[in-house]
């Protein structure tokens, strides 16, 4: 995969930027990088010359067809192996298995009082956001979830969302 991404466009193999972790702390988040390198000129451009591109950011902070994703980038993401770098950061102890998906330091104002409760536990690679409709979830819908994950959470639940995580990834349900 690293060779492919490597070959596949200009840039480094690994995608690493700074997220928001348990307690308000930043940490180093890892994934295979599927994005063009200038991604964020590419978004401006998109999203200044596209009121419906701009909404659907708006709403999601995602983008379904988005420019700026690889062509190998694509693939990564529908079968979610960009994320597999994410092990580091388990290892590290930056992250859990399980968990709410750790946000950008960017959404902080996004996530408002939500912070209070999502940052009480260490984000995970995935969770019931990931198994519960993905990218369908509007971003005020993922921090309801994220809240209520923490606040109700429970070993049977991580257990559920385990067993969901699989089927979603074998179904490529949500992943774009």
């Amino acid at each position: 995969m690293a060779a492919l991404v490597k070959f596949g466009s200009k840039g480094s193999v690994f995608y690493v930027t700074d997220r928001i972790g348990k307690d308000g702390s930043l940490f180093k988040f890892y994934k295979f990088r599927t994005m063009y390198i200038g991604g964020d000129e590419i978004l401006k451009k998109v999203l200044s010359h596209s009121k419906s591109k701009k909404k659907e950011w708006d709403t999601y902070f995602k983008l379904k067809d988005d420019p700026r994703v690889t062509g190998f980038g694509k693939f990564l993401r529908k079968y979610s192996l960009d994320e597999l770098p994410q092990i580091l950061n388990i290892i590290k102890g930056d992250m859990s298995l399980i968990g709410p998906r750790p946000y950008l330091p960017r959404e902080s104002n996004a996530i408002g009082d939500y912070a209070d409760v999502i940052t009480q536990v260490a984000p995970g690679v995935t969770g019931l956001w990931q198994v519960s409709g993905r990218n369908k979830m509007t971003f005020k819908e993922r921090l309801v979830m994220d809240s209520w994950y923490i606040q109700n959470w429970s070993l049977w639940l991580d257990v559920v969302i385990l067993i969901k995580t699989v089927k979603a990834v074998f179904k490529r349900e949500g992943a774009y």
